[in-house]
């Protein structure tokens, strides 16, 4: 049966970066949107947006279009807007859908769910960005976002990225309780996701927890396997 799929990119991705998943999804006869979000978009001013507006703004766009039935999938820091979308949406939701995302705690912004050397490198780059925005430097996101990946591919990636307004990851949103929202949600993670160390900082098992402690859907690849394993990624969000 066809469904409604949104993508919500993680953090410094524009739409484009769904562009070879949405293919596969599209392929199996699915609908799929690939939003860039408020902020991210080249030439964005980072300095313009709150974590609020990027909510607003996924909302709008489903009920826009009208649409119905959707499956919501956020991949890393795209776990916020979707988190704060899902209680606007819910009679429009057929699932909710994090991989490899944060899913918020109550009072708690992404640089409070990352390691401590993660989240003041995070502080010191927008401090000194001029415009309080984040890019992760390169050497970062190739050992730990990318590791999976040729050089050539990693590059090519870490020159399409956007640098991301630092204040998305100092607000927050209310958190999210599935089965009162009446929403079923799953996690997917990339089985050799290295973005968040394993152990105390790992995706797993405190972010499905929250979710009601719902079974981990495992995908091969690394965080960034939307471009390294694009069918295997659409069939995991399938199997979700």
């Amino acid at each position: 049966m066809p469904e409604t799929f949104v993508l919500i990119t993680g953090a410094c991705h524009g739409g484009w970066s769904w562009r070879p998943v949405a293919e596969h999804l599209r392929s199996a006869g699915h609908r799929v949107l690939t939003p860039t979000l408020p902020g991210l978009a080249d030439g964005d001013d980072p300095r313009k947006h709150s974590l609020a507006d990027v909510v607003d703004f996924v909302v709008d766009l489903v009920e826009r279009d009208d649409l119905q039935d959707v499956t919501l999938v956020g991949h890393s820091w795209g776990g916020y807007p979707l988190t704060g979308a899902a209680h606007r949406l819910a009679p429009r939701l057929r699932k909710l859908v994090y991989w490899s995302a944060f899913v918020p705690a109550a009072g708690v912004p992404l640089l409070g769910e990352v390691p401590p050397h993660y989240a003041e490198m995070f502080k010191q780059v927008a401090a000194a960005s001029g415009n309080n925005s984040v890019l992760f430097p390169y050497e970062v996101f190739t050992s730990a976002f990318m590791q999976d990946a040729d050089e050539s591919l990693q590059r090519l990636v870490h020159g399409l990225l956007t640098p991301q307004p630092m204040q998305y990851f100092t607000e927050t949103v209310t958190p999210v309780d599935p089965a009162a929202l009446g929403v079923p949600a799953s996690y997917v993670a990339s089985a050799d996701d290295l973005a968040l160390p394993p152990g105390e900082w790992g995706w797993t098992p405190r972010f499905p927890q929250r979710l009601g402690d719902v079974p981990v859907i495992e995908a091969p690849g690394g965080h960034e396997s939307q471009f390294t394993r694009p069918a295997e990624l659409a069939a995991a969000l399938l199997k979700a």
